[in-house]
């Protein structure tokens, strides 16, 4: 049998496909695998190169398949898309893989280990309970307002909802709908002990890591982020500039430009969605800090003098990017820049 030097791997929840490529490009291999078969294909090959689409299941297989001696590279669903001819199927997305993998300007996505997909695997939990909490306190605080008991936003308004429900000589609630709205409050509740259960132990990590400790210095990032960050950047040095972190992030401008004329848009909110919402939310928590006589460096006083405060907070979030590459990839903690008094 001729040497096999390229695999491309497409993967599916039952059913996987090879399709495999000598030196000289020649196709000697296109096959679907089970999933019980797979392991036994690969342990019976000599090491190549094995390329894979970062998706559901991506690095539990790039893991496994590693095992055996292979070089496993991950590469994004989109930049994978341009090397697929007509017609999407499982064979001419394995054909479009093993394409995509010789490519020398590819960009591939660094595999987690079981222990950094288990840490991921807290932070997505607490952000679904904080949605799940969210949804319940908004759908709680629409049915009381049908009533004509109105809360503001916010978790203390929440508390009042659920004080209100537990009085007994308040009238203004039927006991149909009391009963109803119980059973919301008491999601609530079970929904914030387990969030801040979770916290407590993002908490206990970040205090036991050195690095993440480091990015806690940076104003705006707290616990949260820097386990954020932690968990989703697992080779700061693969980019190049702190921009390129932002990028990656999605909190830079689209460009349209063309014929010499730069044409900016919005944000590109590519990258990891999660990163991106808390840096904003930190960077919004220290503009609010300017409403209370917080100084703040000269260079955000006058944006927000100049810009929308969103536009602001975005900016800014930005800066943080760029901060947390210097010190994940430089070291060091993070030293303040000269400040003055809030406009």
């Amino acid at each position: 049998m001729e040497t096999i030097t390229t695999i491309g791997l497409d993967l599916a929840k039952s059913v996987l496909q090879v399709h495999a490529i000598t030196q000289d490009g020649r196709v000697i291999i296109r096959r679907a695998l089970r999933r019980s078969q797979v392991l036994d294909f690969f342990r019976g090959l000599a090491p190549c190169l094995v390329g894979l689409e970062a998706c559901a299941s991506a690095h539990h297989w790039a893991n496994a398949i590693g095992q055996f001696g292979h070089t496993v590279r991950m590469m994004p669903a989109a930049y994978v898309k341009a090397y697929v001819k007509r017609n999407k199927t499982d064979a001419a997305d394995a054909e479009a893989i093993c394409e995509a993998v010789t490519r020398p300007t590819m960009r591939f996505v660094p595999i987690k280990t079981p222990d950094e997909q288990a840490a991921c695997m807290v932070l997505k939990t607490r952000e679904l309970f904080v949605r799940q909490r969210t949804q319940t306190s908004n759908a709680m605080r629409a049915h009381m307002a049908e009533l004509g008991i109105i809360a503001a936003t916010g978790m203390a308004s929440i508390d009042k909802l659920i004080a209100i429900l537990r009085d007994e000589a308040d009238t203004r609630l039927p006991v149909a709908a009391r009963a109803a709205l119980l059973e919301m409050a008491e999601q609530i509740e079970r929904l914030s002990s387990r969030i801040a259960a979770l916290d407590t132990k993002i908490v206990k990590a970040v205090k036991e890591d050195e690095t993440a400790r480091r990015l806690t210095s940076i104003p705006g990032v707290g616990p949260i982020i820097a386990a954020t960050v932690r968990a989703a950047i697992q080779d700061p040095a693969a980019f190049r500039t702190g921009r390129d972190l932002a990028a990656w992030i999605g909190i830079t401008p689209s460009a349209h430009s063309s014929g010499g004329k730069e044409r900016l848009g919005g944000i590109t909110k590519r990258g990891n969605a999660q990163l991106r919402s808390l840096l904003v939310v930190g960077a919004t928590s220290i503009l609010k800090q300017a409403k209370r006589g917080v100084k703040l460096p000269a260079w955000v006083v006058s944006l927000m003098a100049r810009k929308p405060y969103k536009v602001a907070a975005v900016a800014l979030a930005n800066k943080m990017a760029r901060t947390i590459w210097a010190l994940l990839v430089k070291g060091g903690t993070y030293r303040a820049p000269m400040v003055m008094a809030a406009a």
